[in-house]
């Protein structure tokens, strides 16, 4: 048969020498790309190593939320809670090498199941209209998501309306990745859970460790995590996470849209939601506590504002 050999390189027919000379080519380029790192292996522990590199999460000493603070976002779905990360889907053939070793744009974007903060699951909060860094991020309030600089390339979190030619892999929903330049398919915006009190708590500062619904500007969807659609990537199986809006029959997102934005522990042991009690009782302490501020603050602008007419009214003597 043509092309078959049916003897071992070592006994002397045909073209034995051809033969010999090509299988130490082979060799000789393996090993070349052994000492160049282009084996896929090799690129393989090469991006795990960089993208599993440990950052250090802001801590918030007002328990809110400020541009350019650095935090990973968590989604807690089920009754049986199943923890998920917002996490940067980085493969082998997006690489850059010059001038630094970075991802380069398009990349994807996955819920992942690992919850310590590094470079591939932590997301600086970034500005769009201009507010300064340190201010705090406020409900309803435009802002953008950008990877860490360095290896993770500084790419920000965008989305696009779906269309035939643009759309999940496995859902067909709308596709959530991540772009080099900031446009306004890359705006989102911080709404409160609970529709009932969304209107109460828009433009207020937005607490930290807490849930909330991260929603689309353009496209007014809702950023989600699918935990029945699995995706085997090079960190093992993941979700797929896509924007779109789940609603139950009341009306009210579901849990595949709701998120955490968490922020470090001031004792450095990581993330400060879990420091306190990895459940969803814990989440729903801290809404509770939200909860007792607002109207705290309410109380205190209303006996403000009280004293103020009281005073207005009293005549000076004569």
């Amino acid at each position: 048969m043509a092309g078959f050999r049916t003897y071992r390189t070592t006994v002397k027919l045909d073209n034995w020498f051809e033969d010999r000379l090509l299988e130490e080519d082979e060799a000789n380029q393996h090993l070349d790309k052994v000492q160049k790192g282009e084996l896929n292996a090799q690129k393989v522990d090469f991006i795990k190593h960089h993208m599993m590199r440990p950052v250090q999460l802001t801590v918030s000493e007002d328990r809110k939320l400020h541009f350019g603070d650095v935090v990973l976002l968590l989604n807690i779905e089920g009754e049986n809670p199943v923890c998920t990360t917002l996490s940067v889907n980085a493969e082998m053939n997006p690489l850059r090498k010059i001038p630094f070793a970075s991802i380069v744009a398009p990349c994807g974007v996955s819920g992942g199941r690992r919850l310590q903060a590094c470079a591939r699951t932590a997301f600086v909060i970034t500005s769009v209209d201009g507010t300064p860094e340190g201010c705090p991020l406020l409900f309803d309030q435009s802002f953008a998501l950008r990877t860490t600089s360095g290896f993770a390339g500084g790419l920000y979190l965008t989305s696009e309306p779906r269309s035939f030619h643009k759309s999940a892999k496995l859902s067909r929903l709308q596709e959530v990745n991540l772009e080099s330049k900031l446009t306004f398919e890359s705006w989102w915006k911080v709404v409160f859970f609970d529709p009932e009190e969304r209107m109460e708590f828009e433009g207020r500062p937005v607490p930290a460790n807490v849930r909330v619904v991260i929603v689309h500007c353009k496209t007014n969807q809702a950023l989600a995590v699918l935990g029945n659609f699995v995706q085997a990537t090079i960190y093992g199986n993941e979700f797929e996470v896509t924007a779109h809006t789940f609603l139950d029959c009341h009306r009210t997102e579901r849990d595949n849209n709701h998120w955490i934005v968490c922020t470090g522990d001031p004792s450095g042991e990581g993330l400060l939601f879990f420091s306190r009690t990895l459940s969803v009782a814990a989440g729903l302490e801290t809404i509770e506590q939200c909860r007792q501020q607002f109207s705290l603050s309410n109380i205190k602008e209303g006996q403000g504002e009280n004293q103020e007419a009281q005073r207005a009214t009293v005549k000076p003597a004569d």
